[in-house]
């Protein structure tokens, strides 16, 4: 096995007596994508979307259930070149408190050849998967990544803390791994996170990275609102492009001078420590309980307010997302609010229509 750096590797027997070769922390590093850092622990290889320094944010500004969500692995992937034909992979799943589904999707030159998941019986097409229990804790599969050299994604749940405990390639192959030139930070609520796609690589943010061809860098919490504070606590890299997509759940449970606020101060941090990059704002998509009358204005005026904060921060741009999913109750996975597969897929397509002449 060879790396572009100097790394080590154990070589060792399966149960049928194969020899294989098992990745350590050094190289699993190298072919991680979307993490602030990677840490080993007594569960695995830990990958850690945020700072220190954005976990500290919501350790002092937010309640402990945003601050445990931090910890799901959202956006976060592995992509190499090899010739190995097989794959082991033995992992650890741990809740944050959101869903209890999850799916490690392997795809093979761009294609999902197969998935470590623990919802064997469910039917994407039917909406009915959130209620259901699942169980968590260790699971393990192998995967048949056929013949010659290949480029390798392996998407890590967005719903769970996932921990690596094994990654197993053939004997003697090699592994390169594949780094992005370009690199995309995705702001937002659940729907940003993730929920509730089945699987990881279908989420609208993993579907815009590979279309950027950028590394994603997910720092979404399903149920935030605008939230300052994160936006002060800059990563250590410029990204190329940012996305910030809040405004659902503000106007669900936000005050007006509230969302006023925290909108406002939230472009400001984030145009300031990341002055060089396209900010893209995408104002809430269509939700079914949008004639509720608890919020201080109309769903629909959402995207308005938000434009009139964004106002005079040359590098902010800000797009109409309500369309983006069509207003069709079963494009949602709770037929209300998130989107299920086909509808992230309706959202991607309709933002990249918008990005065209932007990007």
């Amino acid at each position: 096995m060879f790396f572009d750096l100097e790394t080590l590797y154990i070589m060792c027997y399966n149960s049928v007596g194969d020899v294989i070769m098992k990745l350590w922390l050094s190289q699993i590093k190298e072919i991680t994508l979307g993490a602030a850092r990677v840490e080993e622990n007594e569960n695995g290889i830990q990958f850690f979307r945020f700072t220190k320094g954005q976990e500290e944010a919501y350790a002092n500004f937010r309640e402990d259930f945003y601050f445990k969500r931090q910890f799901a692995t959202a956006g976060v992937k592995f992509r190499f070149r090899t010739n190995s034909e097989n794959l082991y992979l033995k992992a650890f799943t741990v809740s944050v408190g959101i869903r209890r589904y999850f799916s490690f999707d392997v795809l093979v030159n761009g294609k999902l050849i197969d998935s470590l998941n623990n919802f064997p019986h469910v039917n994407a097409e039917d909406n009915n998967y959130i209620e259901e229990e699942y169980t968590l804790g260790e699971c393990s599969k192998s995967f048949d990544l056929g013949k010659g050299e290949k480029e390798v994604f392996i998407y890590l749940p967005w719903s769970v803390n996932a921990y690596i405990k094994e990654f197993e390639l053939d004997d003697n192959s090699f592994v390169k791994p594949v780094k992005p030139c370009k690199k995309l930070i995705c702001f937002g609520d659940s729907i940003t996170h993730g929920v509730d796609a089945l699987y990881p690589s279908n989420k609208y943010t993993s579907l815009l990275a590979e279309m950027l061809e950028a590394e994603e860098y997910n720092k979404a919490i399903s149920g935030d609102r605008f939230f300052p504070e994160l936006a002060a606590s800059a990563d250590d890299f410029e990204p190329d492009y940012i996305t910030v997509a809040y405004g659902t759940n503000d106007w669900a449970r936000s005050t007006k001078d509230e969302f006023l606020d925290w909108s406002k101060r939230f472009y400001q941090n984030l145009s300031r420590n990341y002055p060089n990059s396209k900010i893209i704002g995408l104002t809430p998509i269509w939700r079914k309980d949008t004639d509720d009358k608890h919020s201080f204005v109309e769903f629909e005026k959402v995207g308005d307010i938000i434009f009139l904060q964004t106002k005079g921060l040359k590098n902010v741009t800000i797009l109409n997302g309500y369309d983006f999913v069509p207003h069709d109750e079963n494009n949602y996975a709770d037929l209300r609010l998130h989107p299920n597969d086909k509808g992230f897929r309706f959202y991607f397509e309709n933002l990249a229509k918008q990005l065209k002449g932007i990007i």
